[in-house]
């Protein structure tokens, strides 16, 4: 493996460290106070070709690679962890998935769009009562005719208020449900519009103030029985896969933050005094600083490593489980951290530290729980679990006609 980035990925990272500087940074503390929103970010990410930075030109997309991917997580959650969601529910945990397992209707009527940065899409798994017990969805689709009918409520969706096209899982087999037999469950591309199909946001959250997360209610929702995502049965696999790429996305996101961190606190150091001198020059100072930097490192090369092998096309789950699981506990660290080096003033919302500190937390639950990850980490250690072929696969990079499609 080559750890010196390419000049394609040097480029990619250079434009999404001055996309951040410029389109993030001015407004988010701000943004973060008053708990909003930007819409014209989404307008921006577009028009800089980051809403489908690894999705093939052949489908709107900017062609790059997934360690690309990895990068711009990286860049935008430096400025701010509401950026990276977006790019983690639009192309990880969507837009991935239609790449992968979508025909080709569904890649030209939903893919396209959403590569392109004219359709914003999100994913919706999460309940009221069901979040890493999967199985413990409640929500069905009755197959009618030609239409599936869904009735449900999702929770913690992020972009639920402002999405386009919806992935919802629902089951469609009761028996297996009343059994909690997850070849029950499937997956269905639900569109914005369709009758029944409500959202709202949440508001109070502790962290990820600047974006948007919410709820998503279905009531006698029809869709389209060629909206299906692979087959009946499949939602359960389907759905790993995209968390899978959404835990990619996080680690690399968490990554970033431990680097804002690490900036904040440096430069802070250099600047306060105590006891007549800069507290740089503190050794339990230096300590916390050493440890952010450490963390940065071996976060960076573990997401770096997922990203590798995901443009060979090989199967990533638990390299990325582990970055996933090492990123965002080292951002939790390294934030909490940040405000012990800044002080008091580390609690207030002057220095972004605060901030930094709440968004870290938000990490080590969604996409997979640290809880979740500790315990698939020590499967793999003791032999309990091993990864087999999947139907469901990325594309190896560089695309090629063929390999763009489900690999068997």
């Amino acid at each position: 493996m080559n750890f010196e980035l390419n000049e394609d990925h040097l480029a990619v990272q250079k434009l999404c460290r001055d996309f951040t500087d410029r389109n993030i940074t001015p407004q988010v503390q701000q943004l973060d106070r008053e708990h909003k929103y930007d819409p014209i970010l989404i307008q921006k990410m577009a028009q800089a070709d980051l809403l489908g930075i690894c999705i093939p030109e052949k489908y709107g997309g900017a062609g790059m690679d997934y360690i690309s991917l990895g990068l711009a997580c990286e860049e935008l959650e430096y400025g701010d962890t509401a950026a990276r969601v977006i790019l983690s529910v639009h192309i990880g945990l969507n837009s991935l998935t239609l790449l992968s397992a979508g025909n080709d209707f569904q890649k030209e009527k939903y893919l396209i769009p959403q590569a392109k940065g004219e359709k914003l899409a999100t994913f919706g798994l999460t309940e009221p009562n069901a979040g890493s017990d999967v199985v413990g969805i409640q929500t069905i689709a009755r197959k009618s005719g030609d239409k599936y009918i869904l009735n449900g409520e999702k929770m913690w969706i992020s972009l639920a208020d402002k999405a386009d096209n919806f992935l919802i899982f629902a089951w469609t087999d009761i028996d297996k449900k009343k059994n909690r037999d997850h070849s029950g469950i499937s997956a269905f591309i639900v569109e914005r519009g369709y009758t029944g199909l409500t959202t709202g946001t949440i508001q109070g959250k502790l962290g990820v103030r600047a974006g948007n997360t919410g709820w998503i209610s279905m009531q006698d929702v029809e869709v389209p029985v060629e909206n299906l995502l692979g087959e009946e049965g499949e939602g359960f696999r389907i759905a790993m896969f995209c968390l899978e790429q959404g835990r990619y996305t996080v680690a690399a996101g968490s990554t970033g933050l431990i680097k804002a961190c690490l900036d904040a606190s440096v430069d802070y150091s250099h600047t306060r005094r105590t006891f007549e001198t800069p507290i740089a020059e503190h050794q339990l100072v230096k300590q916390m600083i050493a440890n952010m930097a450490a963390g940065y490192e071996y976060s960076h090369l573990l997401w770096l490593k997922a990203g590798w092998m995901r443009n060979a096309g090989k199967r990533s789950t638990r390299e990325t489980s582990l970055a996933k699981w090492i990123a965002c506990r080292e951002a939790e660290k390294a934030a909490s951290d940040a405000i012990q080096v800044h002080g008091s003033y580390g609690f207030s919302d002057e220095y972004p530290v605060g901030r930094f500190f709440r968004n870290a937390k938000g990490a080590s639950i969604y996409e997979g729980t640290r809880e979740i990850q500790t315990l698939m980490q020590a499967d793999y250690a003791l032999g309990i679990r091993q990864d087999k072929p999947r139907r469901i696969n990325l594309p190896p990079w560089p695309y090629r006609e063929e390999s763009v499609r489900m690999i068997a």
